[in-house]
């Protein structure tokens, strides 16, 4: 008896070890695979990482890293150097483009997070504290989450974020967030003050505002000013309605848009302009230039009863 618990706890050990093997082997498969698309920059006030998305030298990075500079300087895994103009910066994704001059590293390959689900391994690459090329690994925590990002003149909302258990420090923001087969679904976005591994996703929102940064250098935004969280409705709403999922607003950014609607903390967010809203992606789909200025009828469920409200989406300025 005591041989076969003996053998039985060897076998244990052996699965588990099978077990790190296996994922060490697909965290150091994507380290090679990603990392040599993977840059750090740096700005007159700060830096980051950005991640090389085209074959003829754009990057991706975060609208923070690169603040209001025209220009910086770039190192590549490799070791080259060279500098980078800034083509344009969304900042209520936190996203910018930059190119660099004199080229860079073919482009990573990009996923779509649309298909990330809760508990999947992710790997982050980026330059944390300066040192490049810098990996680590995680899994993803939560998906859909909005963020508030405040400075001395403004408080805009990041929304439909990736939360992951990925350590993530200053000089990570602009990074890579890879999946197992080594696909980028998200820019890293270390955000000071939060405390959590946070990447803006790659999906068909974000693939439209790169493409608008691009042709036009800016995206007109308009915002709400809300923070929410997915969450089920009621069994007899969604009955009623056909609706099975709202956002649930757990902030609301003082005199914002939603604020001056009467929008409140606790509200079920149901619709915009007559549309679906599940997530706080739902609401970035709405939120773009035709929206500015525009009155939208907005419904939530509030104390079990449907209220109808109408907000004013106001325009993003800058930081």
């Amino acid at each position: 008896m005591a041989e076969d618990a003996i053998s039985s706890e060897a076998d244990a050990l052996d699965a588990d070890s099978v077990a790190l093997d296996a994922y060490s082997r697909v965290v150091v498969s994507v380290a090679r695979a990603v990392t040599p698309h993977v840059a750090s920059v740096q700005v007159r006030r700060g830096g980051g990482s950005a991640v090389v998305f085209t074959d003829d030298g754009f990057l991706l990075t975060n609208a923070h890293v690169v603040g209001g500079a025209n220009a910086g300087s770039v190192v590549f895994a490799d070791g080259n150097e060279g500098r980078f103009d800034v083509v344009g910066v969304d900042p209520l994704s936190d996203l910018a483009v930059v190119r660099a001059r004199g080229g860079a590293p073919d482009a990573v390959v990009l996923g779509d997070a649309d298909g990330l689900v809760v508990g999947q391994l992710v790997v982050a690459v980026g330059s944390p504290l300066g040192l490049a090329g810098s990996v680590t690994a995680g899994v993803v925590s939560a998906l859909g989450r909005s963020v508030p990002v405040g400075t001395r003149r403004t408080t805009r909302v990041i929304e439909d974020v990736i939360q992951t258990d990925a350590a993530l420090n200053p000089g990570n923001s602009g990074g890579a967030l890879a999946d197992s087969s080594g696909r980028v679904v998200g820019i890293n976005t270390a955000v000071a003050g939060i405390g959590l591994g946070l990447a803006i996703p790659i999906n068909a929102t974000t693939r439209r505002i790169i493409t608008t940064l691009l042709s036009e250098g800016r995206v007109r935004r308009g915002y709400l000013g809300i923070v929410g969280v997915p969450a089920p409705l009621p069994d007899a709403v969604a009955a009623r309605t056909g609706q099975r999922a709202a956002l649930r607003i757990v902030d609301v950014v003082r005199d914002g848009p939603a604020d001056r609607a009467g929008l409140r903390r606790g509200d079920l967010l149901l619709s915009i302009d007559r549309a679906e809203i599940r997530d706080a992606q739902g609401i970035q789909r709405h939120l773009f230039a035709d929206s500015i200025g525009r009155e939208l009828p907005v419904t939530v469920l509030r104390n079990g009863a449907m209220v109808d409200v109408v907000a004013t989406p106001a325009e993003l300025t800058g930081e």
